[in-house]
């Protein structure tokens, strides 16, 4: 078990709070809006979320590293989170199928942190202050310096980021035989997303994000999956017109996470940067179908206008958050389409919502009926 050098490191947010600590990972600077997530585990799997590509990761579980890392708890082949910051940076490991500590798994990847600040006291101030914009530093010490950085990094607010984390070229995912054809839209599509689709029968297409409509078609889909990504919803008018074009074919649609925001922009509802977001793996969420309330994992920054959605004429409201009454889950009165703002496949997390895979299928197995008859 190593031990590492204890080298200074700073974090500074961009109203000038500054906290003091040492490195984590590779000694460098990196920039981000700083978020927080309260899961408890999974931080492998949190770390390769598409869904932060360009943000500061704050983790408030007090210690990160303890069971280290394994290759097969990824959703995605790369480190996806921008910068870490935690509490107890812990190298050694104690479990059985680790390949590697943390240590050696983040300088592989390129990705700079700090630890030994005080999580608690950073995440009261974002909480209060609201998601911005920080610099994290283990080689600049000086402040000026740092502010300096930080002034040019932009807000969140604006920024397309899906095509950046999406696939470049289209592949293939599950048995060809299996009974429904899927296209999934990559706007950072999580690995464990697309296992729940296959175990259900699906064979998947993964496009890139910018795919046109009529390109995707062409396979003759049963069904299009919206996938979770980063980003502002609203800059993503490209996405917008694909989600339109799909609802004009009658297509059955499920949408996740950044999905079901382009769902609700393609319907004319708008969309809003939240003060802080939802990130964590024990968020309740009442099924207002079914009355039953579920622990759900989530991950995003933005959310979907309440008041347009109750003055749609054709979509209702399904899911509620809660803890704070945001909308977390809607549903199309004349298209076969459905959308929630959380992570049913919740890889950490509970799988209380992993039903809403079987409603999809349900969707898909409708369709096939419907072209038989």
């Amino acid at each position: 078990m190593e031990n590492i050098e204890k080298v200074p490191a700073v974090l500074l947010l961009e109203d000038g709070t500054v906290y003091h600590g040492y490195s984590a990972a590779k000694v460098g600077t990196t920039t981000g809006e700083i978020c927080f997530n309260t899961g408890m585990t999974g931080y492998q799997e949190i770390f390769t979320d598409p869904s932060y590509y360009g943000q500061i990761l704050l983790m408030t579980n007090a210690h990160i590293g303890n069971y280290g890392a394994f290759s097969e708890e990824v959703e995605s082949k790369d480190i996806k989170i921008s910068g870490l910051v935690v509490k107890n940076y812990t190298v050694q490991y104690s479990r059985r199928m680790t390949e590697q500590s943390i240590q050696d798994y983040l300088l592989d990847e390129n990705l700079v942190g700090i630890y030994g600040v005080d999580t608690r006291a950073i995440v009261r101030h974002i909480r209060d202050k609201g998601a911005m914009n920080a610099i994290i530093s283990s080689e600049i010490t000086d402040l000026d310096t740092l502010k300096e950085q930080l002034a040019a990094v932009p807000s969140m607010s604006g920024l397309e980021l899906a095509s950046k984390v999406s696939t470049k070229e289209p592949y293939f995912v599950g048995d060809p035989d299996a009974p429904h054809k899927v296209i999934v839209y990559d706007f950072g599509v999580k690995r464990s997303i697309l296992q729940n689709l296959t175990a259900r029968g699906c064979y998947l297409k993964v496009l890139p994000a910018e795919t046109p409509f009529e390109e995707a078609v062409s396979w003759n889909p049963d069904g299009f999956f919206i996938s979770n990504g980063p980003g502002d919803p609203a800059a993503m008018d490209y996405a917008v017109e694909t989600v339109k074009k799909i609802l004009e074919g009658d297509f059955p649609l499920f949408g996740i996470c950044l999905g079901h925001q382009l769902l609700a922009r393609a319907n004319g509802i708008d969309t809003y940067k939240m003060h802080n977001g939802h990130r964590g793996a024990n968020h309740p969420v009442k099924n207002l179908m079914t009355g039953k309330s579920e622990i759900t994992t989530q991950n995003h920054g933005f959310g979907v206008n309440p008041d347009d959605i109750r003055n749609s004429p054709n979509t209702i409201i399904t899911h509620v958050n809660l803890n704070d009454d945001t909308i977390e889950g809607i549903r199309l009165k004349d298209k076969p389409a459905f959308s929630v703002q959380y992570h049913p496949e919740a890889s950490p997390g509970p799988h209380d919502a992993r039903y809403l895979f079987d409603e999809f299928v349900g969707m898909l197995n409708v369709g096939v009926a419907d072209n038989a008859s």
